[in-house]
């Protein structure tokens, strides 16, 4: 079988983002996924804590919304025969990870499905607040990230994605998300620290 090759990422070296209209999503930092003692942890997730915390404290000064996400399941939610059960609403595991805790004035969105659009109250939250861009950052990168960032663009967001700000379970699965992000949505990738809010 012949070796397969990840095709080329376009990575920017900075994306200077306005405060006025971008937003930030957190997708699923959540402890079943980013705690060591989650369900399904991942140890990309654990790195990419700091990494996050850095942007989110940057997007504050700037006055940039942050928006979190969580996975919140019901327990028979259907989801669990493809992945067991994970983040059950209003469980540990659901709950934001400590080093990431949302400030009072951030916003939550509890999703059903991988996508934070899928019936949620997202986007009109986010054209509410004027938001034409969004940084996303989070896990897991070929799954819930990936599918927010997909229908993110669809919805005529410009997208950024925050390379080591996001997680995946295998590198493979990371690259396959960045190739569709910036080949099918159009979207930018970079670095946490190239992002500036101006």
């Amino acid at each position: 079988m012949a070796s397969l090759e990840v095709p080329d990422i376009p990575r920017a070296e900075s994306v200077t983002l306005a405060a006025a209209d971008s937003a930030v999503i957190v997708v699923d930092m959540q402890n079943d996924f980013a705690h060591p003692d989650g369900a399904l942890f991942g140890e990309g997730a654990q790195r990419a804590v700091p990494v996050i915390a850095d942007v989110l404290e940057r997007a504050r000064a700037a006055s940039v919304p942050v928006f979190y996400t969580q996975d919140w399941h019901r327990p028979d939610d259907p989801e669990f025969a493809i992945w067991g059960e994970h983040a059950r609403a209003d469980t540990w595991g659901a709950t934001i990870v400590d080093q990431l805790t949302p400030a009072d004035d951030d916003t939550c969105i509890r999703k059903l499905r991988y996508d934070a659009f899928y019936g949620t109250p997202l986007d009109h939250l986010l054209r509410l607040r004027g938001v034409r861009h969004v940084l996303i950052v989070g896990t897991v990168a070929n799954i819930c990230v990936l599918h927010t960032a997909g229908s993110a663009a669809l919805r005529y967001y410009h997208v950024v994605v925050a390379e080591d700000g996001v997680a995946a379970l295998t590198p493979f699965d990371k690259a396959c998300a960045l190739r569709q992000v910036t080949s099918l949505y159009q979207g930018r990738v970079t670095s946490a620290a190239g992002v500036r809010f101006a």
